[in-house]
């Protein structure tokens, strides 16, 4: 760099904004996919390039300008969309736009993703503007962002085509990167997510984006907007080829800055063979690796239209924010214009294949890891003196990074620790206790005003009656609370009576394994059952988080089965079965919660549970049942699909913490089916269970056996009788609930509700994304608490509905809770209606 500390080259302002920047944040700018290896090749690519000069060509002023897609630019050089640009500076793609505008008229194309709205931005043009569209897996979401960028005065639409999902940054699993509270894609939510966490981009775009996208994309968005359609991620001449096929008005040659696949080509390297294939039909953009003038001008020889500008754009706009980006966007061109000049080359026009030719390879630098690893449990970054001018950047914090536990990264721990459904949870119960004074919806936890504390003493006491009337001694006796007992469990004999007298369950006490709540007896059907990678577990979606969060510890692969209105329907079932058998996997085991479902409080009708026995047999399935409701729910029951199982199809997993007190934390799995061992003896499925829970839990609390031992003893078996006062409470506090709905909703547009007949949940759609942007909103301003139901499709939906909890809050709070929600529904219609 100059002595002054003047930058003269897009490389000195990429050094000065390193300084500035959060190492974390610096490292989701720069870093690309796996080694890094496609990242690099980028500039290497145009590294190798050589330029042949033409001399004595009387080249004075080169003439830069470009006519494309009708539009004249100043030079062949357009901004490439640069997501969440308010990381770099709070005015984000504000400051970008004004400081291209300084510099010259070229187009800036905006992020979808972008940390402003495209009003914001389009208030502050005076260039072109385009959006960069992701097509989400919420088609109006999209098409209500295209529409207001049309509506906005955008030119024309570029949509990203090479990411179903985001790539394996490695640097961003190292440093469990989270994007600054601040910061927030601002087109697609509606106020400030500081609080809620657009925090993981990758577990965003998979909740988010479409995988499932193919050519008719193409059809789709012609069919929402009028603009010009470029497919950007175009990397053969095949694709650009069914590109133009499909109705595309342009291409950008791009490997999305090496951060999806690594190993693929650079951009500049495949150019030559997709402009041969396009030959002129539609105009061919390049964007990726672009450092310096004559790399501009080397991509035009190879028969690029143009170049999007990436990486040095955030540089200058994290330096000088506005300032910064006219200049990085001065010096480029300046540098083009030398090249030109010194080439010969008197027009874009000109610039032709002689002008180039391939120089020697350079060996590939190692990847680059971050120098200063920011780790989930240490300090933040050091602190960093901005330059006159320019203000702090988000994350920064005046404390020296300090790395704890030994340099653990949350890339070498196991993948489900960065997923966001295992962050869902911990939002919400941030949120709740953020806002105490708020009226919550949000747990599925029984009422405590059922509960004494005596009753454990006199439930432990009247089981250990109840072994010394058996014959035990008081040694016996004594192990039985204070000694492990086995993994199986203590209370068998116990459990298989009660679910005998009370659901007409009649298994032999041997097939039972006791769990550490129902959550582990999940865990360990999942564990005996899913065998191998090619093995599917089939989930309703929505579905409970618990069996979600289970399948990821285990590595286990999930096919979603969306509901219908009424619930699961046997039909689609079906249809995922035989689609999984087709793609050569092995559907093992459906999970559903027939009564009362979390979350979405629907019940399965006899004659569809019928059906799904009848649907398993047929194609060799193993039901794995959960209800954990229903013993908790007012009027007769629907008998439990164990209780209709004839065939052994059905692995009843059960849990007494709604039916006896959730503290107990005792949970069952009933696995009466028979396993043919080695030497081809039958054993019971709860055997092999045992040896998995022997390894992991070692054996159900003796304690907590005893307590809800006591509880079944005292009832006579019948939990269902333990319950009928706390089942008529949960009942009269959902019909309040649903009457309050019905006062405050009735005739409302855009909103309904279901009406369970049982157990905790209700679903209530509202029009407006009900994300958790909108939680923080519906908490801070208004005072009530719900949560997404979004948190439970596992793969994607869910996104204008949320699930209300009725169980522990009084008629008052009710009435209260339900109020504030309709005051939070209008504001959000109304702000929509302004949009």
């Amino acid at each position: 760099m100059p002595a002054n500390n003047a930058p003269v080259t897009l490389r000195d302002y990429r050094e000065l904004a390193r300084k500035l920047v959060d190492p974390s944040v610096w490292d989701f700018w720069e870093g690309g996919a796996g080694e890094e290896s496609t990242l690099a090749a980028n500039t290497e690519a145009f590294d190798r390039l050589r330029l042949n000069p033409s001399v004595l060509r009387g080249v004075h002023r080169p003439e830069t300008t470009v006519k494309i897609l009708g539009e004249t630019w100043d030079a062949p050089v357009a901004i490439a969309p640069l997501a969440l640009q308010t990381m770099a500076h709070p005015l984000g793609e504000v400051a970008t736009v004004r400081g291209t505008a300084a510099a010259a008229r070229v187009p800036v194309i905006v992020s979808m993703m972008a940390g402003r709205t495209v009003e914001d931005v389009a208030a502050e043009a005076e260039v072109p503007l385009w959006l960069q569209v992701y097509c989400l897996r919420d088609r109006e979401l999209t098409r209500h962002v295209v529409e207001r960028a049309e509506r906005a005065g955008f030119g024309a639409l570029v949509l990203t085509v090479d990411a179903p999902h985001l790539g394996r940054r490695l640097r961003d699993e190292r440093n469990g990167f989270r994007v600054p509270a601040s910061v927030f894609p601002a087109n697609l939510y509606t106020a400030d997510l500081g609080r809620d966490g657009f925090t993981s981009p990758a577990g965003h775009a998979g909740a988010e984006f479409d995988p499932g996208l193919d050519w008719s994309v193409v059809a789709w968005m012609r069919s929402v907007s009028r603009l010009p359609i470029l497919l950007k991620g175009i990397l053969t001449d095949a694709d650009a080829e069914r590109a133009i096929e499909a109705g595309a008005d342009g291409i950008v040659v791009s490997n999305h800055g090496g951060r999806q696949l690594d190993g693929v080509p650079a951009g500049v390297e495949v150019l030559p063979e997709i402009t041969a294939a396009v030959a002129g039909r539609v105009p061919v953009l390049l964007d990726g690796g672009v450092r310096r003038g004559r790399d501009v001008l080397a991509a035009l020889a190879l028969g690029a239209d143009a170049v999007l500008l990436g990486r040095p754009v955030l540089h200058g706009l994290a330096v000088a924010q506005e300032e910064g980006v006219a200049r990085v966007l001065t010096i480029l061109l300046e540098e083009l214009r030398d090249a030109m000049t010194l080439t010969g080359t008197g027009t874009v026009a000109g610039a032709g294949p002689e002008l180039v030719r391939p120089g020697a390879a350079r060996p590939s630098p190692e990847p680059s890891l971050p120098e200063t690893p920011a780790l989930s449990g240490t300090t933040a970054v050091t602190e960093i003196a901005a330059l006159p001018g320019t203000a702090p950047l988000p994350g920064t914090v005046p404390v020296e990074t300090v790395p704890v536990g030994g340099g653990l990264r949350r890339a070498d721990l196991h993948s489900s620790v960065s997923d966001p459904v295992m962050d869902t949870m911990n939002f919400l119960n941030e949120v709740t206790s953020r806002y105490p004074e708020a009226i919550s919806f949000a747990p599925g936890r029984p009422y405590a005003g059922f509960f004494e504390t005596e009753q454990i003493f006199s439930q432990i006491r009247a089981y250990l009656d109840h072994l010394a009337a058996q014959g035990a001694t008081p040694e016996q006796v004594r192990d039985a609370v204070f000694q492990y007992g086995p993994s199986a469990g203590r209370i068998r004999e116990i459990i298989a009576r009660s679910l005998r007298v009370d659901e007409g369950i009649d298994v032999p006490p041997e097939s039972i394994v006791v769990t550490v709540g129902c959550q582990e007896a999940m865990f360990l059907a999942l564990r005996a059952l899913i065998s191998g990678p090619d093995d599917v577990l089939i989930v309703s979606s929505p579905c409970y988080v618990g069996i979600t969060g289970a399948a990821l510890l285990l590595d286990v692969e999930l096919t979603a089965v969306e509901e219908r209105e009424d619930g699961l329907s046997c039909a689609d079932l079906e249809a995922a079965v035989l689609a999984e058998r087709a793609r050569g996997r092995r559907p093992r085991a459906v999970y559903v919660v027939p009564d009362h479902s979390n979350p979405s409080g629907t019940t399965m009708p006899l004659a569809a549970r019928h059906e799904l026995i009848d649907l398993a047999a047929r194609h060799d399935l193993l039901i794995l049942e959960d209800s954990p409701y229903r013993l908790v729910s007012p009027g007769a029951r629907v008998p439990t699909l164990k209780a209709l199982d004839r065939g052994r199809r059905v692995v009843h997993l059960g849990s007494y913490s709604k039916s006896v007190f959730p503290g107990a934390r005792v949970g069952f799995a009933v696995a009466d089916q028979e396993v043919v061992d080695s030497g081809g003896r039958p054993v019971l499925l709860a055997d092999e269970l045992a040896k998995i829970k022997s390894m992991v839990t070692v054996n159900t609390s003796p304690l907590s056996q005893a307590a809800v031992a006591g509880a079944l003893l005292a009832a006579d078996g019948r939990v269902s009788a333990l319950n009928r006062g706390t089942a008529e409470y949960y009942g009269d506090a959902m019909r309040h609930t649903l009457a309050c709905l019905e006062r405050r909703f009735a005739g409302v547009p855009g909103v309904r509700w279901n009406s369970p007949t049982g157990g905790f949940f209700l679903a209530l759609h509202v029009p407006f994304r009900a994300d958790n942007a909108a939680l923080a909103r519906s908490a801070q301003d208004f005072g009530v608490i719900w949560t997404p139901m979004s948190y439970f499709y596992p793969q994607g939906g869910g996104e204008h509905t949320i699930r209300l909890s009725t169980s522990y809050l009084t008629h008052e709070e009710i009435e209260e809770g339900v109020a504030r929600l309709a005051e939070f529904i209008a504001a959000e219609r109304h702000a929509d209606e302004r949009r």
